[in-house]
């Protein structure tokens, strides 16, 4: 994922966060909202409680490869995706679903 496609101020993840537009499974919770830049941003964040710092970036890793194949970065919007504990009992594929199937949901809101 390119740099320019991140969410990286902590200000940025607090006027995201604060607009409430969020939908939520067992493995993540995604926050939405229009931006004005051209082109979508995603933030990533992981709790200290999933693990040490290792096993945080991995996550992080994996999520963002995820996000890669699942997000339309043509759209104007930004995403904070917020991992759960319960990211850790699936497997690559199934988080993959997952991410997929919340995100249609947000494209569906989006559209009405």
């Amino acid at each position: 994922m390119k740099k320019e496609y991140r969410v990286k101020k902590n200000e940025d993840f607090s006027l995201i966060i604060k607009e409430k537009q969020s939908l939520a499974n067992r493995s993540f919770i995604i926050y939405y909202r229009k931006n004005d830049y051209p082109n979508a941003r995603v933030g990533i964040s992981v709790s200290k409680k999933l693990g040490k710092a290792v096993v945080r970036n991995k996550i992080k890793r994996q999520v963002r490869m995820m996000v890669q194949q699942t997000i339309d970065f043509e759209k104007s919007y930004d995403y904070i995706v917020i991992i759960r504990d319960k990211y850790l009992k699936l497997d690559f594929n199934s988080n993959l679903n997952e991410l997929q199937y919340l995100y249609k949901k947000i494209l569906k809101r989006m559209e009405k």
